[in-house]
């Protein structure tokens, strides 16, 4: 019989957009759904981890009450809690599959800006690369990131992938990307290269469980 290695091993997973702030009551976003990390969430506690999942502003309806749920909303909220969390050293694994806000305006705005400007220029500025900071938090947590170029073909999108596990120290990968209306989805590590190609998210969800259960100490 085999060993459930994940059983009783405490994971933290990112799911969902980020939001940051043009002026007091609009943002900018992305379209994610947090459907991955969700997925992952509730394959995990069935394989008997212990879970928390820091959500973004997306519907939490339906989730298992033994999954521990940490809500965000805003870019520096979701690094707080992320890195805060990290930082006890409690987490076995982390799963970065939040969608983080690569800009930010360059200035917030006080209030609210009119509604009748017929020229608004908004000046953007690249925000903090959140993945390179997980192992700088912890660097014994056997971490996963996720690399998401809609479109790609696949080796321009395994190439990014392996890029990004290298920059950010990460012990696994997920490639994927949505091309000609479907879904495409690779795992990649250090020691088995390149798994075959999933065709959804939650084929996906389970060949990431499986692989995480194979290689986590």
């Amino acid at each position: 019989m085999a060993i459930n290695r994940l059983k009783g091993k405490k994971i933290l997973i990112t799911a969902g957009p980020t939001w940051v702030a043009i002026d007091s009551v609009r943002v900018i976003s992305n379209i994610a759904s947090g459907e991955t990390g969700i997925l992952l969430a509730e394959k995990l506690r069935q394989s008997g981890a212990k879970v928390t999942l820091l959500l973004g502003p997306v519907s939490a309806c339906c989730l298992n009450k033994k999954l521990k749920l940490v809500r965000y909303k805003f870019f520096q909220e979701l690094k707080e809690k992320l890195i805060g969390e990290l930082k006890t050293g409690r987490f076995d694994a982390v799963i970065h599959s939040a969608a983080v806000s690569d800009y930010q305006p360059l200035n917030l705005y006080p209030g609210k800006v009119k509604s009748d400007l017929k020229n608004w220029k908004l000046p953007l500025k690249p925000t903090e690369k959140i993945i390179n900071l997980i192992k700088k938090a912890d660097k014994e947590v056997f971490a996963v990131g996720f690399k998401f170029q809609p479109g790609a073909k696949k080796a321009l999108l395994l190439r990014d992938a392996k890029k990004l596990m290298q920059q950010a120290g990460l012990d696994l990968v997920v490639a994927n990307t949505q091309a000609d209306n479907k879904y495409q989805a690779y795992i990649i590590d250090s020691f088995r290269g390149v798994s075959p190609l999933f065709s959804n998210k939650g084929s996906l969800a389970s060949g990431l469980v499986k692989s995480i259960g194979a290689l986590i100490r």
